[in-house]
């Protein structure tokens, strides 16, 4: 239940910085092709999602118990993670930018991290082996850090790169809201973290 609330409060909080920060900053430059780039962004995690069984939203829609390393999951998994990175690898002309990004993502992470854990032990993995993949998944966003400065990446731009992860947090933070209701009932507690989460947002202007 609590890793519920938890979800409800990083999907608001990542709703509500497309919202109230990131969008509006892609458009005040006057890129008229960030729009295709937002969607590219929602394409993108939906076809990841078919990798990682959805685990980006708090829970995993695969049940298979294995010892072996899921190398689909963390196929899908990574990639999310290093896309959401790349970002910080450009130059911001807009400081402000950079902390309801950063909290943006490290909300979103800290599930993330707990579910899929909770994942690799149900599946018998070996506990080493699962902190060694758990350290592989942190550094994914540090490594696309460094891979937004390659010469075909850093090409597309900060305003681009920007719109791809908008339309990543759309997709994952819509889902987190509409699955993280029980029989699609009215529960007070959500609806308070909720409006916490996109207070936080707010205050961040």
């Amino acid at each position: 239940k609590k890793i519920k609330l938890l979800l409800s409060f990083s999907g608001s909080y990542l709703f509500a910085i497309c919202v109230l920060h990131l969008t509006p900053e892609i458009f005040a430059q006057g890129n008229t092709s960030a729009g295709m780039f937002i969607l590219l962004g929602f394409f993108l995690q939906l076809l990841l999602e078919f990798l990682s069984g959805g685990i980006e939203h708090g829970h995993i829609h695969t049940h298979k118990s294995t010892s072996k390393i899921p190398v689909a999951v963390m196929l899908g998994l990574c990639l999310h993670a290093m896309v959401e990175g790349m970002p910080f690898g450009q130059h911001f002309e807009n400081e402000s930018l950079l902390k309801p990004l950063l909290t943006g993502i490290v909300l979103h992470k800290a599930p993330i991290a707990f579910v899929f854990m909770s994942f690799l032990i149900q599946g018998e993995l070996k506990v080493f082996r699962s902190i060694g993949l758990l350290l592989l998944f942190a550094l994914m966003s540090p490594l696309g850090i460094l891979m937004a400065n390659l010469p075909y990446i850093n090409s597309i731009g900060l305003d681009n790169l920007l719109a791809i992860v908008v339309g990543i947090f759309l997709h994952v933070s819509t889902t987190i809201l509409f699955e993280s209701s029980d029989n699609h009932r009215f529960n007070l507690y959500k609806f308070i973290i909720i409006i916490f989460g996109a207070a936080l947002a707010f205050l961040n202007f």
